[in-house]
């Protein structure tokens, strides 16, 4: 194993992805090989350059960083998987490892806890921030279904009932069906707030 491990970063926004490399960049032994700013551009890169340790927001257009996450974990099998995200909610926390993330670190950590964190899951250890795994113990695993959370998704915009199973291919009244039953699990008085609670907890 080398003393200098490679790095790619995933940040939609240039700004944060920019001072993240400089910040790491500062560290002898870290060398950024990649930035991007997309989820796809993130499993491409991973699975040309091989670098060894990716570091992945969550919230990135079309591809988000959990899907990129199993996507790199499949073209680079090699490489490790940091996510660095400004939301940390434990049903992303869970649903990460679940992809094959060895780390889950808020943005807010101090730039020395994070090359420290990347020297750590470099050498195959699980960093995992830990107020937010105290959170995702409390919160437990998402109590909906596949085709509930596909169904609450496809709400957020506010879409009708009709639109949503027109994009889902289902009925109406099973789209009406899926939305009751969400609200009841989420403990909310309606759609919007379903919603709401559902990516609070991540599991959207």
């Amino acid at each position: 194993m080398s003393d200098h491990i490679r790095l790619l970063l995933a940040d939609d926004q240039a700004l944060v992805r920019g001072a993240m490399s400089a910040l790491l960049s500062l560290e002898p032994d870290l060398e950024v090989v990649a930035e991007v700013g997309t989820g796809e551009e993130a499993i491409a890169r991973a699975a040309d350059l091989r670098p060894d340790v990716a570091l992945l927001d969550v919230e990135m257009p079309h591809t988000d960083g959990i899907t990129a996450t199993a996507g790199i974990r499949s073209a680079s099998p090699g490489t490790h998987v940091l996510i660095v995200t400004t939301f940390g909610r434990p049903g992303y926390l869970r649903r990460a490892l679940q992809a094959g993330a060895s780390g889950f670190v808020v943005k807010d950590t101090p730039a020395a806890q994070l090359a420290d964190a990347v020297r750590r899951v470099h050498r195959g250890l699980r960093v995992v921030d830990p107020a937010l795994a105290t959170d995702s113990l409390i919160a437990g695993e998402s109590p909906l279904t596949a085709r509930e959370t596909d169904v609450l998704r496809a709400a957020r915009d506010g879409s009708s009932v009709a639109a949503i199973a027109r994009t889902l291919v289902l009925s109406e009244g099973t789209i009406r069906n899926h939305l009751s039953s969400a609200i009841g699990k989420t403990g909310a008085g309606n759609r919007t707030e379903a919603v709401l609670a559902a990516e609070r907890n991540g599991w959207l």
